[in-house]
């Protein structure tokens, strides 16, 4: 998965994925095609290295039902992105260590300077 083990997954110009690879980030990048789990990942990661949020606070923001927002959050969590505890009544949510950097890292084309003509 992305973020648990920096060398998984070169940037996205460095080498040809693996197919381990790229059914992994395919796992992230459908669970983040989908506005409502990009919406409540952004939501969950704006929080910061460490933060939290829980769903009690996430499922107003959106015209849904807890159950849906719940169903996605899960498929957040199967795809390596966030994960979660239960305290009480309530679930709180965080990005897991190193996701966003991981994601960054692969989405960096390249090194070199952009063309001024691009």
């Amino acid at each position: 998965m992305i973020g648990q083990d920096a060398a998984c997954c070169p940037g996205l110009s460095a080498a040809p994925l693996d197919e381990t690879q790229a059914a992994d980030l395919a796992k992230v990048f459908k669970a983040l095609g989908d506005p409502v789990r990009l919406r409540l990942m952004s939501m969950i990661a704006s929080r910061g290295q460490g933060g939290e949020v829980c769903v009690c606070e996430l499922t107003p923001a959106f015209e849904l039902s807890q159950p849906t927002i719940s169903h996605h959050l899960k498929l957040l969590r199967q795809a390596g992105l966030i994960d979660c505890e239960r305290r009480g009544t309530w679930v709180y949510y965080w990005v897991l260590p190193g996701v966003l950097d991981g994601l960054a890292a692969f989405l960096t084309t390249s090194t070199q300077p952009a063309r001024a003509d691009a």
